[in-house]
């Protein structure tokens, strides 16, 4: 009889555990906090956090022929030039102010060097030291621009890019281009270099520039170019020199800048804030260039190919009046396009959203929430697996054990002979 009395014992005060144990208890689930800087909201309001205010830009607008411009309320005319091709872009944002034929394929002439650069940089620290060999010099285009590189004599990195920067120098450009994986090698990777900036219509034959059967660029690639080399500080430095001595031996020579723009040569004014960048010209190019300048907190990247009037300088004074008309036309007008590469798309199946769960408690926690919080993901887990309520694993294991301990008694008290 006491068995038994225990066996009934066991079996209510179990069933009494079970029925406390799973009832929900109010604020039991503590819900994850917002980040401090959400503004608060009503007790459990779940909203999507407000994304960034963005301008609508036609992706097809800069694929169009003629002038492209969107101009508002107050907005200067835009200049009248010859160019076959330009644009003016803002070097911070990305965005395309104006252009015009963007997308046309023309060659780039030494205006391709800033794409050279960009590529070329990284490999070598500017004071390393290279003593040039014979063959590096092979191969390079009768009629060149040469700073002057001299077989068997020692440079420093730094000099074989001024001679780049400043002279236009196709010997310097083999050279460099030979110290890091050879001239082939160096087309390859300025392709690469162009299409991970979003770059397409560039396609490199000769590295330094020089015409080249379907060797070709664009106005939009050259302004790709320029913003993402002033973004280097290195890079910056060397467009932006304008005199430097080149050393030849025991000796050394001055170099100045072929840009005009930044030397005021020849009758072109030095334009105000200029920072650089590359000029060029090929009997088949014409005239290009690629330059950037500065206004108090505003930078501007102007590329200009081809004019078809003026004269050999007409493309400094071309860019100039674009400079001129992009201060000028800064809040007044709508991007017609950007620099900017387009983002990847989500993989397949991802979920890229966030949700912010904000309120009192049983507030439920977000799907995405564990993400953007990983600190919190345990927590997560848990009240989504419970639905908001402590598990019932646990006191269901005790019952269980309770009723197997007295279902075991029992037997045994059977087993026992009466006395």
């Amino acid at each position: 009889m006491i068995v038994t009395s225990a066996l009934r014992h066991a079996a209510a005060g179990s069933a009494a555990m079970l029925l406390v144990l799973s009832a929900p208890v109010a604020g039991a689930a503590t819900p994850l906090r917002a980040p401090a800087s959400a503004p608060a909201l009503g007790p459990g309001s779940v909203s999507e956090p407000t994304p960034p205010a963005r301008r609508f830009v036609d992706p097809a607008r800069l694929d169009r022929s003629g002038t492209q411009v969107q101009p508002l309320a107050g907005a200067p005319a835009v200049p009248s030039v010859s160019a076959l091709s330009w644009v003016v872009a803002d070097a911070g944002t990305g965005e395309v102010l104006a252009a015009r034929s963007a997308h046309r394929k023309l060659p780039p002439a030494s205006t391709l060097k800033a794409l050279f650069a960009l590529t070329a940089l990284p490999h070598h620290e500017a004071d390393e030291r290279h003593t040039v060999a014979d063959e590096e010099l092979t191969g390079i285009g009768e009629g060149s621009s040469l700073v002057g590189v001299k077989e068997g004599y020692t440079y420093r990195v730094s000099d074989l890019w001024n001679g780049v920067f400043l002279s236009s120098g196709n010997d310097a450009v083999h050279v460099l281009a030979a110290m890091s994986g050879g001239w082939e090698s160096m087309a390859r990777q300025m392709q690469e270099k162009a299409r991970s900036l979003g770059a397409r219509d560039t396609h490199v034959v000769s590295p330094d520039g020089y015409d080249a059967p379907g060797q070709v660029s664009s106005a939009y690639d050259l302004a790709v170019f320029g913003r993402a080399g002033i973004q280097d500080p290195e890079f910056t430095r060397y467009c932006s020199t304008a005199y430097a001595d080149f050393p030849a031996g025991s000796w050394s020579y001055g170099i100045a800048n072929t840009n005009r723009l930044l030397t005021g040569a020849d009758g072109v004014g030095r334009y105000p804030g200029i920072i650089g960048i590359k000029n060029g010209y090929t009997s088949n190019a014409g005239n290009t260039l690629v330059a950037a300048a500065r206004r108090g907190d505003r930078t501007l990247v102007v590329s200009v190919m081809n004019p078809q009037s003026g004269g050999g300088l007409a493309v400094y004074e071309e860019a100039r009046s674009l400079l001129d008309w992009g201060f000028a036309a800064a809040g007044k007008v709508q991007p017609v396009g950007s620099l900017l590469p387009p983002k990847t798309p989500p993989a397949e199946g991802s979920d890229t959203r966030t949700v912010s769960v904000r309120g009192g408690a049983g507030a439920p926690a977000a799907a995405g929430t564990a993400a953007k919080h990983p600190a919190a993901a345990p927590e997560a887990a848990a009240a989504e697996a419970a639905g908001q309520g402590p598990s019932v694993a646990l006191p269901l294991t005790l019952v269980a054990s309770a009723c197997a301990a007295a279902v075991a008694l029992w037997a045994w008290r059977r087993r026992v002979p009466r006395l």
